[in-house]
């Protein structure tokens, strides 16, 4: 795989798959890794994704997204493109760390094969089951962003098939607008069949990690803010359900890649990994569950910073040692709402006060800081503090919940993340997003018809 970028007779795969397309019989309840909505869609599966692309209403990876953003329109009549089988590495220069691969490798793959090699993605989401379509979809950030920005920043070019069968290599020279718009587009505006990344040396496959625990948001926030400035990767969890002087207490992660002298001999072991084999009854997680839960985390964490070496599966993607951890949340499913405000205190207390007289609860509640805006018109952060909350869907409760955080969102000048949403109204996106209408005259070029199309853009946009 050494040598300039140029496309090998034989592209790598990195394991076996049934050769061929393998279609959907016929439709089949979908949703998202949230379990809300489930619409009946039909998949079609294939290594040649530009076949079953034709003609598809959308694309879809590894079905994480939390929503429904990912999910055919309900009585589409029309047929999902499954990008997963087509992952193969088409090209890897190792002088410049450019690497092409199929919109359908994922992110656990990639580091896979790359870490031991010495090169890692400049941006790392909360879960390594995504694929490279799907970053692209939702321009996906993580605990760098205030140092590496979004995923599109570190895209070279991609190859994109249109709604009406044309397919274009798109970079920032050629066709700009299209490139970028890619970028936190949700797919809508064309199915992406190959990424130019730029992939970075790392100079071991281990992390040097540190964690502080802070007793309230007031001293958890400024703290996050100040190691940025010394650590690439930063992170809160924030207890969501405590109360008065100690709500938003939380512990702080900072990491990097450690050094060549600093790093043990040989590559990190996974770690254990089980499953949640049922779905949990309904009410089982409640906000009575959660507050012992969120206590108990708290305190498991030493009063004084803790430093160690850590590989770098447990340090990003500690949820993903347990297999379908959405179970818990039981059949209603859950919804995570991630929004990005102003990084204050104080409008973070008001936000989570908020939060609780919704009758909210959370125990998976990531704090984040955010640096510049990416390029995509729909692209999710901002300047700002991001707040991730799972929260579990209570029927009407759950809606206005998320009405009454949209408010004070959209009062504050911020944005929800389309990838986690399922219940914004169409009123409250239009106001969160001040470069829509740049996205809606892109998909009026290249899409007219609003062939390509999910239950999100039906929901948000109409058509």
């Amino acid at each position: 795989m050494k040598g300039p970028m140029a496309r090998p007779d034989s592209p790598v795969k990195l394991r076996s798959v049934p050769s061929g397309d393998t279609p959907a019989a016929s439709p089949r309840p979908m949703a998202g890794w949230g379990q809300h909505p489930v619409v009946d869609g039909v998949e079609r599966l294939s290594e040649k994704l530009p076949e079953v692309a034709r003609g598809a209403v959308l694309s879809r990876g590894l079905g994480r997204a939390y929503g429904d953003a990912a999910l055919p329109p309900q009585n589409a009549g029309a047929h999902v493109a499954g990008s997963r089988l087509a992952d193969r590495l088409l090209a890897f220069d190792e002088r410049t760390g450019v690497l092409r691969a199929e919109a359908g490798l994922s992110l656990a793959a990639l580091n896979r094969l790359f870490w031991p090699r010495g090169f890692s993605s400049p941006v790392s989401t909360g879960t390594a089951f995504v694929t490279l379509g799907g970053m692209v979809a939702s321009d996906v950030h993580g605990r760098n962003h205030h140092v590496a920005g979004c995923f599109g920043e570190h895209v070279r070019a991609l190859r994109v098939q249109l709604a009406d069968g044309r397919i274009l290599d798109v970079d920032p020279e050629n066709e700009p607008e299209l490139f970028h718009g890619c970028f936190g587009g949700m797919g809508l505006l064309g199915h992406v069949l190959e990424v130019e990344l730029q992939l970075v040396r790392i100079p071991s496959p281990w992390i040097w990690s540190e964690s502080e625990r802070y007793g309230s948001l007031e001293e958890l926030l400024p703290a996050l803010l100040e190691e940025r400035s010394r650590w690439p990767y930063a992170v809160a969890w924030l207890d969501c359900q405590s109360r008065g002087a100690a709500l938003g207490r939380g512990i702080l992660m900072m990491g990097r890649w450690a050094s060549a002298a600093e790093a043990p001999e040989g590559a990190p072991k996974s770690g254990p990994r089980f499953g949640i084999p049922f779905r949990f009854p309904r009410g089982v997680v409640n906000r009575h569950t959660l507050r012992i839960l969120n206590r108990l985390w708290y305190l498991r964490h030493p009063g004084q910073r803790q430093a160690r070496i850590v590989g770098p599966e447990s340090f990003f993607y500690p949820l993903d040692r347990i297999a379908n951890w959405h179970r818990v949340f039981g059949p209603r499913g859950f919804t995570q709402y991630q929004c990005v405000i102003p990084a204050e205190p104080a409008v973070y207390r008001e936000f989570l006060e908020r939060f609780q007289r919704g009758g909210g609860s959370s125990f998976v509640t990531v704090f984040k800081d955010c640096g510049a805006a990416g390029k995509g018109p729909l692209s999710f952060p901002q300047p700002g503090a991001s707040l991730a909350l799972d929260i579990p869907i209570r029927g009407d409760r759950t809606r206005a919940l998320v009405d009454s955080l949209n408010d004070f969102v959209v009062a504050q000048g911020g944005r929800i993340y389309l990838a986690k949403d399922a219940f914004t109204s169409p009123e409250h996106f239009r106001r969160m997003y001040s470069r829509l209408s740049e996205f809606e005259a892109l998909r009026e070029r290249w899409d007219p018809e609003c062939r390509i199309s999910s239950t999100q853009s039906r929901r948000l946009l109409g058509r």
